[in-house]
C-alpha cells in the first residue's frame, strides 16, 4: 500500500501533527509507504511530490504550518483536473489519499470519491471550527488562545488612554473564534456573522462602558455585518472556490463608533497571526489522534469518510455529510454571553 498525503486550504497549527501520526503508525504498524503532495490539491494535479517517511516527520510535532505546503487550488475547475490527478496517482503508484483540510478541501475529496472512484480519507482542519459532524477541528484552540492573549494585552492599553479598541478576528461565516476569545478575554461587545448587529446598539454598549470608568473592547469577526449594510470586503478578488477576501469591518466599525460617540477608537486586525506559530497542547493531541485514526480508515478501506471528534471518541462520518452544512453559532449560545455586553 502506498498512501498520498496532502494539506489544503489555509494553514493552521496542528497540520504537522496529523502528518506525523499518519506516517508513524502507517510505517511502523502497517508497513505502508508514503508520498507527500505539495500545496494541497495542486500536488496531485501537477505531480508535485516530496518524500514522506519517518525521518521526514521527526521533530515536526510542535511546528506550526505544514511541511507539505498548502494552497486553495480547486482541481475540479482545472482543465482535465480529475484525469490529471488519476494519471499522477498511477504514476506514483498511490493507492489512496489522506486529504487534510476544511470545507473546500474536503468538498473536493467527497466528489473525487463519490463521483470518480478515487480512494480518499478526510481529516478536518480549520481554525474557524465550522465543519459539521465534529465537535472540534484542530487549529481552533490555538487560534482562540492567540486571540485571547491579544485581547488581554489590549485591555491595558485601552484603559491607559480610555479609548475604544476594536479587535477583528477571523471568521467568514461562523463566529466561533470571536465568541470564545471574546468571552475568555472579557470583551464588552462580541459581533459574529450569524447575527447582524445594530451600530447604534454597539455605540450604546460602548458609552455604558465608559460611564463605568472602563475602556471598552469590541471583538468582531471578519464576516460580521451591520443590519443596514453589506459585508465589508478587502477587495473584490476571489479564490478558486469563489471566496472573496475579507477584512475591513473592524476599521469601518471603529470609524462609526468614533463618529457617533466622540470617543477615540482604534483597530487591531489579528489576521494571519491566528494561523501561525506553535500549536496548543489540545491541538497537538487532537491532530495526532486524527492522524492515527485516518490511517486506520485507509487500512480498513473505509474511503469517502472523515475522522471526527464526538465527545472524547474519534469516529468516522461520510465526508459529504460533514461538508454539506457549516456548523455555526447557535443563537441561544450567543445570547448567553449577552449579559456581559455594555
Amino acid at each position: 500500500m502506498r498512501v498520498g498525503v496532502l494539506t489544503g486550504g489555509g494553514d493552521c497549527p496542528g497540520l504537522n501533527a496529523v502528518i506525523r501520526g499518519v506516517v508513524r503508525k502507517g510505517v511502523q504498524e502497517y508497513g505502508y509507504d508514503f508520498v507527500g503532495f505539495r500545496d494541497g490539491w495542486r500536488g496531485p494535479l501537477e505531480g508535485d511530490t516530496v518524500p514522506l517517511d519517518i525521518p521526514a516527520v521527526r521533530g515536526i510535532l510542535p511546528r506550526g504550518g505544514t511541511i507539505l505546503g498548502s494552497s486553495r487550488t480547486n482541481p475540479l475547475k482545472a482543465e482535465n483536473g480529475v484525469r490529471r490527478i488519476k494519471e499522477n496517482l498511477t504514476k506514483y503508484e498511490v493507492d489512496s489519499l489522506i486529504a487534510i483540510g476544511g470545507e473546500d478541501t474536503l468538498g473536493v475529496a467527497a466528489r473525487l470519491t463519490d463521483e470518480y472512484g478515487i480512494n480518499v480519507v478526510g481529516v478536518p482542519k480549520t481554525i474557524d471550527n465550522d465543519l459539521s459532524a465534529t465537535d472540534y477541528t484542530f487549529g481552533f484552540d490555538t487560534a482562540v488562545g492567540i486571540a485571547t492573549e491579544a485581547i488581554d494585552r489590549l485591555h491595558t492599553t485601552a484603559e491607559s488612554h480610555m479609548r475604544v479598541l476594536v479587535v477583528e478576528v477571523m471568521g467568514r461565516h461562523a463566529g466561533w473564534i470571536a465568541l470564545h476569545s471574546g468571552l475568555a478575554g472579557g470583551a464588552n461587545v462580541i459581533l459574529i456573522p450569524e447575527q447582524r448587529f445594530d451600530v447604534d446598539q454597539v455605540c450604546s454598549w460602548v458609552t455604558s462602558r465608559f460611564k463605568a470608568s472602563y475602556a471598552p473592547i469590541v471583538v468582531v469577526a471578519e464576516g460580521a455585518m451591520p443590519k443596514d449594510g453589506e459585508m465589508v470586503l478587502k477587495d473584490g478578488t476571489q479564490d478558486s472556490f469563489g471566496h472573496v477576501r475579507l477584512s475591513g469591518v473592524g476599521e469601518w466599525l471603529a470609524k462609526e463608533i468614533e463618529g457617533r460617540t466622540g470617543k477615540e477608537a482604534r483597530t487591531t486586525v489579528l489576521g494571519h497571526v491566528q494561523r501561525g506559530g506553535t500549536p496548543s497542547a489540545f491541538d497537538r493531541w487532537l491532530a495526532t489522534r486524527f492522524g492515527l485514526h485516518a490511517i486506520d480508515a485507509v487500512r480498513d478501506g473505509d474511503f469517502g469518510k472523515m475522522v471526527a471528534l464526538q465527545g472524547t471518541d474519534i469516529v468516522r462520518v461520510p465526508i459529504a455529510d460533514a461538508t454539506a452544512k457549516l456548523k455555526t453559532v447557535d443563537p441561544k449560545l450567543y445570547a448567553e454571553v449577552g449579559v456581559f455586553f455594555g
